[in-house]
């Protein structure tokens, strides 16, 4: 047994650590219901064009832009105070987003979809600003040797909830079309009592030390020299082709089930559940398999699945194949299991390279760079389908629309995104083929093996 596997095996969560589930859970159901499908669906409800569906979806991400100035008074502050005040802010924004539907009697939908733009725009800049301090908090928490076991169950108890909360909102909407103001309402009421209950959970997480060199440092932040260290500059180049690459699929993957394949709401939802199963096979799929072969492999593999999935929907979109039931389904399922594995394997190799001094800072710049590139991107590929409206080509049996586009030039991106996670440092690393191997190896499908090329 190698030194790494008896550390992984001795390694356990600290006492408390159960709470970061709790929260992350009850978290997860309030921001699904508030931030995913069903407010793509309101705002679509409303008039709402895909330019402006990419700002709803790209607004969360940018909002890390305040990270930065904000990284510098965490340390004093505390990791707790300072993430359970700006999520406080941001339960009561969301009890005050769910009166917004009601207004229907007296405010037009334009001012309507004005309005929760607004509440977005305030909600998402508290999340921005407290969010500074999650990572190097449970940095700080979790033992190097299993935080890939963490990040795992994290993902699943996150999916799990989200996956409920797709059930729950299509519940509240109904299966028929142009459901009423008051159903939209009573989604955003439940994600409000979510948020409640995770902020219980958040005030028993332990507080982290953060090293005393930080907390009184009073010199300039290093910013330069920070993007600049070596391995943190290829996982932020990363972090750019990945924001492009995925940043919309999931808003437009909704956007165009309800505009080209005519789903209804309720549908929809119930669909989308089907993307957070898929995540929370994660959990399965990934077990201590992300501490043993590192994070590069699991990213490419990745990668190399989203060229899959997006070959799917740019058929459905060409009208090659028809939009069956159990083809949409599996590919949510697989959209959910794809992006669940980058984000863990991303997460994981900052952990992982990033120095313990300035820690604060690395990972305000990390998520900060990340998040713009996923906020900005939803807008222009926003822009790019609305660009594309008109279009309808056929071309050998082939459709082209916009959404047909979409799907190609995100297909286009993951190529590029394949090309920058192979180039990402990483101590210790297995192969791919080794991880693809072990997967084969422990499940069913190990009967394919008799197939793998030897030699």
């Amino acid at each position: 047994m190698s030194s790494d596997q008896t550390k992984m095996q001795s390694a356990t969560f600290p006492p408390g650590i159960g709470n970061v589930f709790g929260f992350a859970s009850f978290n997860a159901l309030s921001f699904q219901m508030i931030m995913g499908s069903p407010m793509v669906l309101y705002a679509k409800s409303l008039g709402a064009s895909a330019t402006v569906l990419g700002m709803i979806a790209g607004m969360m991400p940018l909002m890390t832009i305040f990270q930065l100035p904000a990284a510098r008074y965490v340390a004093n502050v505390g990791y707790k105070r300072f993430v359970l005040g700006g999520w406080t802010t941001r339960v009561v924004f969301i009890f005050i987003m769910a009166l917004v539907p009601v207004t229907d009697v007296f405010l037009s939908p334009e001012t309507r979809l004005a309005l929760m733009l607004f509440l977005l725009f305030w909600f998402n800049l508290s999340r921005g600003i407290s969010s500074c301090g999650w990572l190097p908090w449970i940095t700080s928490l979790i033992p190097a040797a299993i935080r890939g076991k963490y990040l795992a169950r994290e993902a699943a108890v996150v999916n799990l909830s989200a996956f409920l909360a797709m059930i729950l909102s299509a519940a509240c909407v109904g299966l028929g079309k142009d459901p009423r103001a008051g159903q939209f309402t009573a989604v955003f009421v439940i994600s409000a009592l979510a948020g409640v209950v995770s902020l219980a959970y958040l005030r028993r997480i332990p507080e982290g030390e953060s090293p005393e060199q930080v907390r009184t440092s009073t010199t300039p932040v290093p910013w330069r020299e920070i993007a600049n260290h070596p391995p943190f500059r290829k996982l932020l180049r990363m972090n750019v082709a990945w924001g492009i690459a995925y940043g919309g699929i999931s808003a437009f993957s909704v956007a165009f089930l309800k505009v080209s394949v005519g789903l209804a709401e309720g549908s929809i939802l119930l669909l989308t559940s089907m993307t957070f199963l898929g995540g929370l096979c994660s959990l399965w799929l990934m077990g201590t398999r992300l501490d043993r072969f590192g994070s590069k492999p699991v990213l490419v593999a990745g990668c190399l699945g989203w060229l899959v999935i997006l070959t799917g929907w740019v058929l459905i979109a060409g009208k090659l194949v028809a939009p069956h039931l159990w083809l949409i389904l599996l590919l949510m399922f697989l959209m959910g299991l794809g992006a669940s594995m980058i984000n863990m394997a991303n997460t994981r190799l900052a952990m992982a390279i990033i120095p313990v001094m300035g820690r604060n800072h690395f990972f305000a710049l990390f998520s900060v760079v990340g998040s713009l590139v996923l906020g900005l991107a939803p807008m222009g590929w926003g822009l790019l389908i609305d660009a594309f409206r008109v279009l309808e080509t056929e071309w050998h049996g082939f459709d082209l629309n916009r959404y047909a586009v979409f799907f190609l030039a995100a297909g286009a991106a993951f190529v590029v995104l394949i090309f920058f996670c192979r180039k990402l440092e990483e101590p210790e690393a297995g192969s791919m083929e080794a991880l693809l191997r072990d997967f084969l190896d422990q499940t069913p499908l190990r009967i394919t093996l008799r197939f793998w090329p030897r030699g």
